[in-house]
C-alpha cells in the first residue's frame, strides 16, 4: 500500500524558533541589561519575571554567576517570593564571589530592621548559608577563616532570639546550633548557652522543642542538653502543646531524668498516661519506653503500660507503611518476650496478606509460633500449612520450619500436616520437611516411631545439600527402624563420584558407620567400597581424613567403634531450652523503640546518656534556667547498670587466640560444681540462648577439660576459659574454674557475664541428674 506524496514545501522540516544557544553569553549579557534597565526595575511585575528566568537558567545549568550585584540590588523589596528567588541565587554563588558575598552582608544586615517576621527569618537562614564552609573550594575556606566575619551572624541571630514574632524566635533558635556547627572548634559561648534554656520557657512550643534540639547540638561534646527537674517538670506539663513529632522528641529527652522520689515518680506518670494510647504510634511507643524507664523498680506498672499500649503497638503492625509495620512487628517480638500472652486473644492480626514482602511475612510466622495454644492451633497450622505452598521456595520452607516447632508441642497434628507436604513432591519442600522430621526427633523422641514409618513411605529424596545431611542422619540414628535405610543409602554411595558437597560426604560415612553397627550384614559391603572410595580417590582432604578416622576405628573393633561413633540418638533435655523463658521487661527495655529490636538480635551499646545529675545545684532546681555558666553534665550510674550480653560478630581462632595471649586475667573464680554431663551440643546451645558463644572445647573424658567462650556487652569484648581437673589451682579437681580477659575493662560486666554463665551451668547440671 503506497501513501500519496506531500508536496516539496509541506516535506520540509518547521522551522525553530530563533533563540540564543543554552550555554552562550548572549544570554547572560541580555539579562544583565534587562535587570540594570531602570525601565525594567520600574515595572515590578516585569523586573520579577527576569529574575525568574535567572532562577531558571541557573537550575538548568548556565552559569550566571555575573549577574551578582544585580541580583543582590534585587533583594530590596518587599516582596517576600522575589526575596527568596534572590537568596535561592546568592546561596548557590556565594562560594563563587566571595567578595561579593561579603558586600550583600552588609545588605542583608539592614533587612534585618524589617518589620515582616519572615523577612528577617529569610535573611538570618541566608546569612548562615553564605559562611558555609566548601571543602571542595580551599579559598573559600580561607575567605569563612577571616576575622570578624562571625560578628555578622551572631548579631542578627542573638537579636532574633528576642524578636516579638515566634516564626523569627523558631529560626533563630536553629541558627544557633549551625552558628556552632560553622566553628565546632571554638569555644562555647555561654550567653547563647543561657539564652537557650531561657527559651525553654517561651510560650511558643515549637521554640521550646527547638531549644532542646539546638542545645543538644552544641553541648554534644559535653553530654547534650542537661533536664533538670524544673525543665523536666515544665516539658512535661507543655507536652500537650505541641504536635506528635515533638512529644516524642521531648520525651526521649525525659528519659535523662531520674525522679527523686516514688511520690514525684507517680506525679510524671500521671501526666504521660494519657499519651500511652496515643492516636500516633509513635508517640504512644515513646512514651511507654519512658514508662518502663522511669518505673525500672516497679513491674506492675511496667506490666499495665504494656497492657495499655498493645492496642496502638497493634495498629502499627497493620499501618500502611511497609516499614512502620515491619517496626511494629520487631516491638511485639519484644514485648512478648516478657508477656508471651498478651497479643494472644490478636492471633489472627498476624496473618500474612498476599501482596506483603517476605520480610514481613517471616516476623508475623515467628509471632504466631509464640501465640499458638489449645484453642487457636488448629486455625494457626491451617494458616501455615497454606504458606507452605507459596511460591517463593524461602518462604514454604520457613513456614515448614514454623510447624516443625508447634510440633515439638502438638507432635500428632503437625506430622499429618508435614507428611502431606511430601505428596506435593516439590524439591525444596521436601527437603524443608526432611530437615524438620530431625529436628522433631531429636527434641520429642517420642515422635520418632511416627517420622521413621513416614521417611521409610516417602519415595523421593531431598535433593540440596541439607536435606540429603538430614536425610542421612536419620538414616544412620534410626536406621534399624527404617527397613528401607540400607538400600537408600546404598544409592547415595553409588552417586557418591557426582557429589559435590563435603558436608554431604562426611555425613554419609558417618551414617554409614552407624548403620554397619546395628545392620552389618546389609551394610558391610557398601561401607567397604565407600571407606576406599574416600581413602583412594577422594581429594577433599576433610572427607578423606574423617575416613581414615572410621576406618583405624573398625580395625581396633566393633565395640571400640560403638563407644566413639554411637551417642544419644535425642536429647530431652532440650525441651527446657526451645520453651522461652519469660524474662524481666528491664532486660529489655533499654532498646525498645530503637533500632535494635528491628536488628534480629539485642543491641548491647549503652543509649546516651538517660539520667540527670544526682545532686543538682541550688540554683538549678529553683529556676527553670541554671544560674551558672557551667553547665553539668551526668553520666550513666553504674551502680544500677544492668548487664546485657550480645553475640555479635563472630570471631576467628586466629583472632582469640591472639587476644587471649595479649590481654591479662582480670577474674579468676571457683565455681564450686563440676562441669555439666550434658553432650556437646547441649552445652553449646545452652550458652548460645543467653547470647554466649562458643569457640572449642575439649571432648568429655579429657583431663583437664577446657572451653573457650567469648561474649560482648556494654560495647566491651569478654573472653573467658573453663577449666577442670587443672591441679595448680587449689580444690579445683572437681570444680570448674572461669578464667575472664576483658578489653576494655569494665568490672561490672565481668561480674554479670560471671553470674549469667553460673546459672546457666548449674541449671544444665540439675537436668543431668
Amino acid at each position: 500500500m503506497s501513501f500519496p506524496s506531500l508536496p516539496e514545501e509541506k516535506r520540509q522540516a518547521p522551522e525553530e524558533p530563533t533563540m540564543p544557544y543554552f550555554g552562550s553569553e548572549e544570554t547572560v549579557k541580555e539579562l544583565k541589561r534587562a535587570l540594570s534597565n531602570p525601565n525594567v526595575q520600574a515595572d515590578r511585575l516585569r523586573y520579577k519575571n527576569y529574575i525568574t528566568k535567572v532562577i531558571r537558567y541557573m537550575t538548568q545549568g548556565l552559569d550566571v554567576s555575573a549577574l551578582f550585584m544585580d541580583m543582590v540590588k534585587a533583594s530590596a523589596t518587599v516582596d517576600i517570593v522575589q526575596k527568596k528567588l534572590v537568596y535561592l541565587y546568592m546561596c548557590t554563588y556565594a562560594s563563587d564571589k566571595p567578595d561579593l558575598a561579603l558586600l550583600a552582608i552588609n545588605t542583608l544586615r539592614k533587612d534585618c530592621a524589617d518589620p515582616n517576621p519572615m523577612n528577617i527569618s529569610l535573611i538570618n537562614m541566608n546569612l548562615l548559608y553564605l559562611h558555609a564552609p566548601n571543602d571542595t573550594l580551599p579559598f573559600i575556606c580561607l575567605f569563612f577563616r577571616m576575622p570578624g566575619m562571625t560578628e555578622y551572624i551572631e548579631q542578627p541571630i542573638v537579636a532574633g532570639l528576642r524578636d516579638k514574632a515566634s516564626y523569627v524566635r523558631r529560626v533563630a533558635v536553629l541558627g544557633c546550633a549551625k552558628m556552632h556547627s560553622l566553628q565546632p572548634n571554638t569555644e562555647i559561648d555561654g550567653s547563647i548557652v543561657n539564652e537557650l534554656y531561657a527559651l525553654l520557657r517561651d510560650p511558643d512550643p515549637v521554640v521550646v522543642v527547638n531549644c532542646l534540639r539546638a542545645l543538644e547540638e552544641i553541648l554534644k561534646d559535653e553530654g547534650g542538653v542537661v533536664i533538670n527537674k524544673p525543665i523536666a517538670h515544665h516539658l512535661l506539663n507543655r507536652m500537650k502543646d505541641l504536635d506528635s513529632w515533638a512529644q516524642s522528641e521531648v520525651l526521649t529527652f525525659l528519659l535523662r531524668y531520674r525522679p527523686r522520689s516514688d511520690d514525684e515518680l507517680f506525679d510524671i506518670l500521671s501526666l504521660l498516661d494519657a499519651f500511652l494510647q496515643s492516636a500516633h504510634a509513635h508517640v504512644a511507643v515513646a512514651t511507654l519506653r519512658l514508662f518502663l524507664h522511669l518505673a525500672s523498680a516497679h513491674p506492675a506498672v511496667q506490666a499495665d503500660a504494656l497492657l495499655r499500649t498493645s492496642a496502638p503497638l497493634l495498629a502499627t503492625c497493620g499501618a500502611g507503611s511497609r516499614e512502620l509495620r515491619f517496626a511494629g512487628l520487631c516491638h511485639v517480638q519484644q514485648v512478648m518476650r516478657s508477656q508471651p500472652g498478651l497479643f494472644g486473644t490478636h492471633y489472627k492480626r498476624f496473618f500474612c496478606g498476599y501482596s506483603e514482602p517476605s520480610y514481613i511475612k517471616f516476623r508475623k510466622m515467628e509471632i504466631l509460633v509464640e501465640l499458638v495454644n489449645d484453642e487457636n492451633v488448629a486455625l494457626v497450622l491451617e494458616e501455615l500449612r497454606s504458606y507452605c505452598t507459596d511460591v517463593s521456595p524461602e518462604l514454604a520452607q520457613a513456614a515448614i520450619a514454623a510447624i516443625g516447632r508447634i510440633a515439638r508441642t502438638y507432635s500428632e497434628k503437625c506430622l499429618d500436616i508435614l507428611t502431606g507436604l511430601l505428596a506435593l513432591k516439590q524439591d525444596h519442600i521436601t527437603s524443608a520437611v526432611i530437615q524438620t522430621f530431625r529436628d522433631l526427633v531429636w527434641f520429642c523422641p517420642q515422635s520418632t516411631a511416627a517420622v521413621c514409618q513416614t521417611v521409610e513411605a516417602c519415595v523421593d529424596s531431598p535433593q540440596d545439600s541439607e536435606g540429603k545431611q538430614a536425610l542421612l542422619w536419620l538414616l544412620g540414628e534410626h536406621g534399624d527402624q527404617i527397613s528401607s535405610a540400607p538400600y537408600v543409602m546404598e544409592g547415595y554411595i553409588d552417586g557418591l563420584k557426582t557429589e559435590l558437597s563435603s558436608a554431604v560426604k562426611m555425613e554419609l560415612l558417618t551414617a554409614a558407620v552407624k548403620m554397619f553397627l546395628c545392620r552389618p550384614a546389609e551394610t558391610q559391603d557398601m561401607l567397604g567400597r565407600l571407606l576406599h572410595y574416600c581413602i583412594e580417590e577422594e581429594s577433599d582432604m576433610c572427607v578423606r581424613d574423617r575416613a581414615l578416622l572410621y576406618y583405624r576405628l573398625l580395625q581396633r573393633g566393633v565395640e571400640e567403634t560403638r563407644k566413639v561413633v554411637t551417642g544419644p540418638k535425642s536429647d530431652p533435655s532440650m525441651s527446657v531450652l526451645t520453651g522461652r523463658q519469660e524474662e524481666p521487661i528491664s532486660q529489655w527495655a533499654s532498646t525498645f523503640n530503637t533500632l535494635g529490636p528491628l536488628s534480629g538480635r539485642d543491641l548491647c551499646l549503652q543509649a546516651a546518656v538517660i539520667s540527670a545529675t544526682d545532686q543538682p545545684s541550688d540554683s538549678a532546681e529553683k529556676e527553670l534556667l541554671p544560674g551558672s555558666k557551667e553547665v553539668l553534665i551526668s553520666g550513666p550510674d553504674d551502680t544500677e547498670e544492668e548487664i546485657s550480653l550480645s553475640l555479635g560478630p563472630p570471631l576467628s581462632h586466629e583472632t582469640f587466640e591472639k587476644m587471649w595471649l595479649d590481654l591479662e586475667i582480670l577474674h579468676r573464680q571457683t565455681l564450686g560444681f563440676p562441669r555439666p554431663r550434658t553432650a556437646p551440643d547441649t552445652l553449646q546451645a545452652a550458652l548460645q540462648l543467653v547470647k554466649i558463644q562458643t569457640l572449642a572445647f575439649t571432648p568429655g573424658d579429657t583431663v583437664p577439660w577446657k572451653a573457650y567462650i567469648y561474649t560482648r556487652s556494654t560495647g566491651t569484648l569478654i573472653l573467658a576459659e573453663l577449666l577442670q581437673g587443672d591441679p595448680q589451682p587449689p580444690g579445683s579437681d572437681e570444680s570448674l574454674v572461669v578464667s575472664v580477659k576483658q578489653q576494655p575493662v569494665n568490672q561490672h560486666a565481668i561480674k554479670g557475664f560471671v553470674s549469667i554463665l553460673k546459672s546457666v551451668l548449674q541449671t544444665l547440671n540439675v537436668d543431668s541428674l
